[in-house]
């Protein structure tokens, strides 16, 4: 490998750290704890399972489409280049924008603060010292000071000075992590088909009603599914730092998801296999918010009282090797926008040590701090996917625009299924977004008006920096 400037990043990402990125970014929470909210949605477990398959097929969908844009670009920054090249600097700002203030962020609080709830089932970490809620933007938020938060911020702070350390460091975590993880879900659905008492496919026919529901609970279904793929798109983020990107990003983005979606419908299959649609409804979730998890709950259909501690293990493992990816890929965006003369020039400086951006992870562990202390898991989540899924359909439209606007530059991959399945991809995000629109209006409100905080911003970036149109 060709030595770099001490001012660049480096190519050090193996084909199986980017896997292993794809793959640890994505399973985090979400597979341990949707399966509920989804049932209680579309009222069967036939269809939650349909939920998962398709929200899955339309993630896989997208990464193929960042696949030939991550290969024809291969720099830091992911979405933010694509956009700044099909649309101008403005969408890109945008993106950056959402990106810092609220989506990958946010997503960061929402892993710390989820490992910290995890890691209470172990260890007392109960104590609360301030209390508040407060009504915002049409929400009423419950703002609380306690030792989760304290737990939660340490986490980021401490992944956070991991992945200072260097992308190959960081790279060796989460290919540690997501190892220990893939173990650790294996060893649940292999416990429930082989061991669980009372086990019967039987539980799919929930009380012998399997109908239709209509699109937007299915929709809505999808969109809570989403949340749990999310972080596909992350390894694009961190194309300046993957060995061979023409050829490991696309194979990381494609294999990696195509491991996800079978460890995701293996692991809901046994969640219906173990417990009775009833149990899955009832499950932890807004509407029941004491409840167990429903993986705790499957757990324990074959290790009995010790499911919980087992689980919670799992919770743990699960939850810290998406925090370190999302952090690891996350601060390229400040990154490749302060390159750019659209944000703080501090920002796109290299460590000469490390080859890390430091300032832009400092930044984005303090923001993620921040955000780890103004909300709840949900609250931070809600704002984040419908924000994403705005972006994404605009990512993948830029195939389209570029294959027009710059049809002379090299392509090492090109989207398998083209132009069907981008387009495919595009129709059902919009469809997506219309849905959230519809049906939770208050948080797709709240992210629009977030995004639109951005305009100012640009401009004045702009003039401050000079950065050209």
């Amino acid at each position: 490998m060709k030595e770099e400037p001490n001012h660049q990043l480096v190519r050090s990402l193996t084909l199986t750290d980017s896997t292993a990125l794809v793959v640890g970014k994505v399973i985090g929470t979400g597979i341990f704890l949707k399966a509920a909210i989804m049932t209680q949605q579309v009222q069967t477990p036939g269809l939650m399972l349909a939920a998962w398959a398709a929200a899955g097929l339309l993630s896989l969908a997208g990464a193929l489409s960042y696949a030939e844009l991550g290969a024809m670009f291969p720099r830091a920054g992911g979405e933010y280049i694509y956009l700044r090249a099909a649309y101008g600097r403005l969408p890109a700002f945008l993106y950056g924008w959402m990106q810092i203030a609220v989506a990958q962020t946010g997503i960061i609080a929402a892993l710390g603060i989820g490992c910290a709830t995890f890691l209470s089932a172990l260890f007392p970490l109960k104590r609360i010292w301030i209390s508040h809620t407060f009504h915002l933007l049409g929400h009423d938020f419950s703002w609380q000071l306690g030792s989760q938060q304290i737990v939660a911020i340490a986490l980021i702070l401490f992944f956070s000075a991991i992945n200072c350390g260097g992308v190959a460091l960081g790279g060796r975590t989460q290919t540690f992590l997501t190892a220990a993880k893939i173990g650790g879900i294996v060893a649940i659905v292999v416990g429930v088909f082989f061991f669980s008492s009372g086990g019967t496919w039987k539980n799919l026919a929930a009380n012998g009603q399997s109908h239709w529901v209509g699109l937007k609970p299915f929709g809505a279904a999808m969109l809570a599914a989403l949340w749990a793929y999310n972080g596909w798109n992350n390894l694009p983020m961190a194309a300046g730092e993957v060995r061979d990107p023409d050829r490991n990003l696309p194979r990381a983005l494609i294999g990696g998801m195509l491991v996800v979606l079978t460890v995701y419908l293996l692991v809901s299959a046994a969640y219906v296999y173990a417990l009775p649609a009833e149990q899955i409804v009832t499950s932890n979730s807004t509407a029941y918010p004491s409840a167990l998890p429903v993986a705790t709950k499957a757990a324990q259909t074959f290790l009995g009282p010790q499911g919980s501690k087992f689980i919670s293990i799992i919770f743990i493992l699960s939850t810290v090797g998406a925090l370190n990816g999302g952090i690891l890929t996350a601060a390229r965006v400040p990154y490749a926008m302060a390159r750019d003369g659209l944000l703080y020039s501090q920002l796109g400086e290299v460590n000469e040590t490390s080859h890390a951006p430091v300032r832009a992870i400092a930044m984005q562990a303090v923001w993620a701090c921040v955000l780890a202390l103004s909300g709840t898991f949900d609250q931070l989540t809600d704002f984040a996917v419908f924000a994403l899924w705005l972006f994404f359909a605009l990512t993948t439209a830029a195939v389209f625009v570029l294959r027009r606007k710059m049809p002379g530059v090299p392509r090492p991959y090109r989207t398998i299924g083209y132009p069907v399945l981008p387009l495919v991809f595009i129709l059902v995000a919009v469809w997506l977004v219309v849905n959230t629109l519809l049906t939770n209006p208050r948080s797709a409100g709240a992210g629009l008006a977030l995004i639109a905080l951005g305009v100012p911003l640009y401009y004045y970036f702009r003039r401050r920096y000079r950065a050209p149109e």
